[in-house]
């Protein structure tokens, strides 16, 4: 009898570990692992699977921008601009924290088309007010170029911000945001993104074992109303040091250009060309932005000091910059919205059931023109309306005035005024227009159609 109930309380503790043999979960390279009950959800139309018990959270993150424009009022020897539309955007991103520590994100373009890496991040988010991440991702530098696409005022970024200041490279960074401080720093090499920028990495280094080229880049940002919970103000400042990267389009050429705030006027007015014998440029900016209820504005300086070697053929350095100020309004009672561990701004808390609008204003300017390389300034002015229809819809308008110098030829491609004879020319120094009266000037009108899912 004592030998059947040994027996019996043998086989009873067996069961809880058969059981859970019977129930355990593999992957599928045959290791156990594992499992987390997950709560799907549409947060503000967002899909997120999120864990009851853990801090395993996943997203997805889509977005769609469709752009009409047209243009009208050019000088009659300017060269045609074509109206058009385009799929300005259309972002797929999935986006996961995994635990305390760990976050990561894959982010994707496929804007009419054409497949375009964005983010690859990976995140440690383990010690408090401080992350730690790698992989390709903005620098932080300026407000307007981390500023999400999603929430900009305008349809566009400011020239200035696409002439001069840096968007996504691959690098590691280090950002501390609590209170009043916000800081950055990260160490940044090659842009990738497509195709051709991994082409000329990896052919500048097999052909003639070429470095990618290298950036360091600092952020510091003062916060004095960081416990007010509807206004904000940011005064922040960021400096960079860049030597020549192996994606640029001629190794150890500086380039900067810009089209005129559209993408669908593939024309670039303002342009450089490359400038041989490229040994590093220091980028700075000073920027000031705040809201207060529904009031929004923002204002920044950029400035390029590009250095060249000894041998170069115009060794003296040269000096681009640029500034811009907006500021935009919500009508109908709605609140503006800081994002304090981005140092940037976001999505608005709309004033009504049906939606609201924003009205909005910009000024800005950007000049490439130093010593003797003229590679034009421009200034534009711009009236925008938003119509933020729900928490995922919104329409944009924009209306446009640009105004291009006469040195702003497109690298000696694009008519700027006419010569002795009457004729169209393109050399700043035939053109026979009173100073102040060369160059391209014309009006746009565009508008987007934006979902975010």
């Amino acid at each position: 009898m004592r030998k059947i109930l040994i027996f019996a309380a043998i086989m009873l503790m067996a069961v809880p570990s058969a059981f859970a043999q019977k129930n355990a979960k593999y992957n599928q390279y045959g290791v156990e692992v594992k499992s987390d009950r997950l709560d799907v959800e549409a947060q503000d139309g967002i899909l997120v699977m999120e864990s009851p018990t853990s801090k395993y959270k996943l997203w997805f993150d889509t977005r769609i921008q469709a752009d009409f424009a047209g243009f009208f009022g050019a000088q009659e020897y300017a060269d045609p601009i074509g109206y058009g539309s385009s799929i300005r955007r259309a972002r797929f991103a999935i986006k996961g924290q995994l635990d305390n520590n760990w976050y990561g994100e894959f982010d994707m373009d496929l804007a009419n088309g054409l497949v375009e890496l964005k983010d690859a991040i990976v995140r440690f988010t383990g010690i408090p007010n401080l992350e730690l991440q790698a992989g390709n991702f903005k620098e932080n530098f300026s407000i307007q170029r981390n500023t999400t696409s999603r929430y900009l005022q305008f349809m566009e970024r400011p020239m200035v911000c696409s002439a001069l200041a840096p968007s996504r490279h691959l690098g590691v960074n280090a950002k501390y945001a609590k209170g009043l401080i916000w800081a950055s720093a990260g160490i940044f090499e090659q842009v990738v993104a497509g195709e051709e920028e991994w082409t000329l990495t990896a052919d500048n280094n097999k052909d003639f074992g070429r470095g990618a080229g290298y950036s360091a880049t600092g952020k510091l940002v003062i916060r004095p109303l960081y416990n007010m919970k509807n206004a904000s103000l940011h005064i922040g400042g960021a400096i960079s040091y860049r030597t020549p990267k192996v994606t640029d389009d001629s190794y150890g050429a500086y380039r900067a250009s810009s089209r005129n705030s559209t993408s669908i006027n593939r024309k670039k007015y303002i342009d450089t060309d490359n400038l041989p014998g490229f040994n590093h440029n220091i980028l700075s900016t000073f920027e000031l932005a705040g809201h207060w209820g529904g009031l929004r504005y923002e204002g920044a300086y950029i400035r390029s000091d590009v250095f060249f070697n000894a041998d170069a053929a115009d060794p003296d350095p040269k000096h681009f910059d640029g500034w811009y100020a907006q500021a935009g309004y919500l009508l109908f009672g709605g609140t503006q919205r800081y994002d304090a561990n981005g140092g940037k701004y976001t999505k608005v808390n709309r004033g009504r059931s049906w939606g609201d609008v924003e009205l909005c204003g910009r000024y800005e300017y950007c000049n490439l023109n130093s010593g003797s390389v003229f590679g034009g300034s421009a200034e534009a002015y711009t009236v925008g309306l938003n119509f933020w229809m729900t928490e995922n819809v919104k329409m944009q308008i924009n209306y446009q005035y640009n105004n291009n110098d006469r040195f702003a030829n497109g690298k000696g491609k694009l008519f700027i005024g006419t010569d002795a004879n009457g004729a169209p020319t393109k050399d700043y120094t035939k053109a026979v227009e009173a100073p102040g009266k060369g160059g391209v000037d014309y009006h746009m009108v565009a508008c987007r159609f934006e979902i975010d899912f």
